[in-house]
């Protein structure tokens, strides 16, 4: 049986949605070549995807990494999408192609933001929207600002998970459709798993509030609506009965839950004793939208104050709040001319866009902190909310809102420029935007109903690259001028372990400070990953207890000054605690004075214009070594050692006596390690949390086991195959049903 005609269409339409977002990211490339590489893109996300594609080629899965020590936990930090099959996927092609920094950067966010259009495209195709208005709300969607300045140029993990929203939503509004199949169930499940794994907490829980959402308007609203074929409000039910229209919504919801186990289990159990766990309550408050910033969704350059990262109050443009001029104007126009008929149509939607609304002005902690992240959301419900009203209006109310439009812009540049909220872009951005608005209702005064039907699209096309042209997309975030050379060793040494020293990264390398390429000697943040180095520094977020919490490592992976001056004067001898825990090497950054001491166990093997590199005398320390820690131990015979990113193996020879051997690894410690030998389970402790130590009884000998195999893994992985199986089999049967006789 051949597929509907509808499907093939809707399947056309979701790909020439892609590829105009594909054209609008490759326009905004050839203005700015560097427009999707920024700050955590630069010396985070970018450096873990090359680790990421290096572990694949090597046939491991990249669960830790030995090159960072703070950033070692890749499964853990959960922004990188260590378990989205799309996101390893995608990076895997990437890697292969010859590409530099910046354009590997802008590959993995225009694939994203393709993506993310076409399930867009799909949710307001199946809210039985034209394709006009359905490629205008991927355009919003995809495109709007708070996408294009954060989530596909700095915070990817935001991107990365908000691209399966629109898709989620989409197969859950499916899932709630009685006219469907009884196993349209299956519809969300992967997609939730996608969003989970996607690597952002906060689009998780805005998938939360779009399911409770969903499941309150399925139950509640005055009848059921059939998305496919009429907009018609059918009988009501009894509230009741309509619990049975949500249970295949719940039940795939769950599915992907299990199938996303591993991933939201390690984060789980990785945020336990982190410094995430202990944020100054003033983060609470950085990064809400301000109520005075809202006219910023006409007019992006209106600048009033935001608090930033360091809760400080500073002017800030709108751009975050752009989304292509049409969206706003045509919604408030529907509230104002005929707000009785456009509450009982999309009174839900609206709700919901109201909540959203205030949830990015509320204070909020922890992994949900700065607000402003519920912006994505927003835009995609203002865009369809918007359509609707779009779709429901005459050509005299089109032309009232390409009339509103314009006097809204004509206000807000006359009211900005008085009340010094203009900012440095509003020309020639505000004359363009006039210029638009006057296309618009010059149009929708004509008879051309199928340029009429496009026109608010193509606006919003155009509105939104010329915003992005007049105003910087960057909005304050760092920028460094990392060479490609980064891949590249030099001057250092990838046998030995290093701790860096450097200030802060976002104050002293950013390319306004120094436009010089810079990195090669101090390695910010998790640089090293890209040639392989290994390094105590690393950047993350969530600082996980242990090496993170013992150094005071902050978030860009630089160790606190005062804390690192103690380490190099007081505890880098040959018995101090650097030489414990493996650490071999010291780059000290020249804004520094200070160096290792005993002078005599360090040599000073490079000094150039970022730093000084040491090396302890003698030869690289061991990734494993028979130590005597505690005045207890013998010195075993450790040979053959075969070190593995998730597992070291080793040969040892205890020697007979009283005094078992103490085996030290040095790589980062994390809950979860265990050993084996000879078939007995051994106990796995640490160094104050530092690196894992295993005691192997007197006399014995055998090959000796180190693995990370953590409960988190082991339940979260059960439950992830048995939720496969389950899908699988279910969709076997579905699709034999499909084949049999259509969906």
């Amino acid at each position: 049986m051949s597929r509907p005609r509808y499907t093939r269409s809707e399947i056309v339409g979701a790909i020439i949605a892609a590829l105009i977002i594909i054209i609008f990211s490759l326009l905004l490339l050839a203005h700015d070549p560097l427009v999707f590489w920024n700050d955590d893109y630069q010396i985070s996300v970018l450096p873990v995807f090359a680790d990421m594609a290096r572990a694949w080629n090597h046939g491991e899965f990249p669960i830790l990494s030995p090159f960072s020590w703070v950033c070692g936990n890749l499964a853990g930090e959960f922004q990188y999408g260590i378990f989205s099959i799309f996101i390893n996927a995608l990076i895997v092609c990437v890697w292969k192609l010859p590409l530099a920094f910046p354009e590997q950067a802008a590959a993995v966010s225009i694939a994203h933001l393709a993506v993310l259009s076409a399930g867009a495209f799909l949710l307001a195709r199946d809210r039985q929207l034209s394709n006009p208005l359905s490629i205008f709300v991927a355009l919003v969607a995809s495109l709007n600002g708070w996408i294009i300045c954060w989530g596909a140029s700095d915070w990817f993990g935001a991107l990365g998970a908000f691209t399966w929203l629109p898709w989620a939503w989409w197969a859950a509004e499916r899932a709630v459709d009685p006219t469907r199949s009884r196993w349209r169930f299956l519809w969300p499940a992967p997609f939730v798993y996608l969003v989970i794994t996607g690597g952002f907490p906060y689009t998780v829980l805005m998938l939360a509030v779009v399911i409770g959402w969903l499941s309150l308007r399925t139950v509640f609203e005055a009848g059921v609506i059939d998305l496919n074929c009429s907009r018609e409000v059918q009988v009501n039910r009894p509230y009741f009965s309509q619990l049975t229209r949500i249970w295949p919504l719940f039940v795939g919801v769950i599915l992907g839950l299990g199938l996303a186990a591993p991933a939201w289990l390690a984060l789980l159990d990785y945020v336990h004793g982190s410094a995430r766990q202990s944020l100054d309550p003033a983060a609470h408050r950085q990064w809400l939208v301000p109520g005075s910033a809202w006219p910023g969704l006409i007019l992006p350059s209106w600048t009033v104050n935001w608090s930033n990262f360091s809760t400080k109050l500073e002017p800030h443009r709108a751009a975050e709040l752009a989304c292509g001029l049409i969206a706003p104007a045509a919604l408030l126009a529907d509230l104002v001319v005929n707000s009785r008929a456009l509450v009982k149509r999309i009174g839900w939607e609206l709700a919901l866009l109201l909540v959203v609304f205030i949830l990015a002005m509320l204070p909020t902690a922890g992994v949900f902190r700065w607000s402003f992240r519920w912006l994505p959301l927003f835009h995609l419900v203002l865009a369809l909310c918007s359509a609707e009203a779009l779709a429901s209006f005459s050509q005299k109310q089109r032309r009232f809102a390409a009339f509103l439009l314009l006097l809204l812009i004509l206000l807000l540049v006359l009211f900005s420029s008085v009340a010094k909220t203009a900012g440095e872009h509003l020309f020639p951005l505000g004359w363009i935007y006039l210029g638009l608005a006057l296309v618009w209702l010059i149009i929708e005064s004509t008879e051309f109903n199928l340029v009429r039907e496009w026109t608010p699209t193509a606006i919003s096309f155009i509105a939104l690259f010329t915003t992005y042209v007049c105003i910087p997309t960057n909005c304050g975030v760092p920028k460094y001028n990392l060479p490609q050379s980064l891949l590249e060793s030099r001057p250092l040494d990838p046998q030995r372990l290093y701790l860096s020293v450097y200030p802060a990264p976002e104050r002293l390398y950013r390319s306004e400070t120094k436009p010089a390429p810079i990195g090669q000697t101090v390695r910010l943040g998790s640089t090293s990953m890209w040639a392989g180095l290994r390094f105590v520094n690393g950047y993350s977020p969530i600082r996980p207890a242990g090496v993170a919490r013992e150094l005071a490592s902050a978030i860009h992976g630089e160790v606190d000054p005062s804390l690192a001056e103690w380490l190099l004067q007081h505890q880098a001898n040959e018995d101090g605690l650097l030489q414990r825990i493996g650490i071999d090497g010291i780059v000290v950054a020249k804004e520094f004075n200070f160096g290792p001491q005993p002078a005599s166990e360090w040599q000073l093997v490079t000094e150039n214009d970022e730093g000084r590199v040491f090396h302890r005398q003698g030869e690289p320390i061991e990734v494993v070594r028979s130590v005597n820690f505690f005045g207890k131990n013998s010195i075993a015979r450790i040979t053959d050692i075969i070190a593995g990113r998730n597992d070291v193996s080793i040969s040892v020879d205890v020697p007979v006596g009283e005094h078992p051997g103490l085996i030290a690894f040095t790589r980062p410690f994390f809950p979860g390690y265990r050993a084996r030998i000879n078939g007995r389970n051994l106990t796995v402790f640490s160094e104050r949390n530092l690196i894992p130590l295993v005691e192997v009884p007197a006399g014995m000998q055998g090959r000796l086991d180190l693995y990370y195999r953590p409960d988190w893994l082991i339940y979260g992985g059960t439950i992830a195959i048995a939720s496969a199986a389950i899908w699988t089999i279910c969709a076997i049967f579905a699709l034999k049903v499909w084949t049999g006789r259509g969906d």
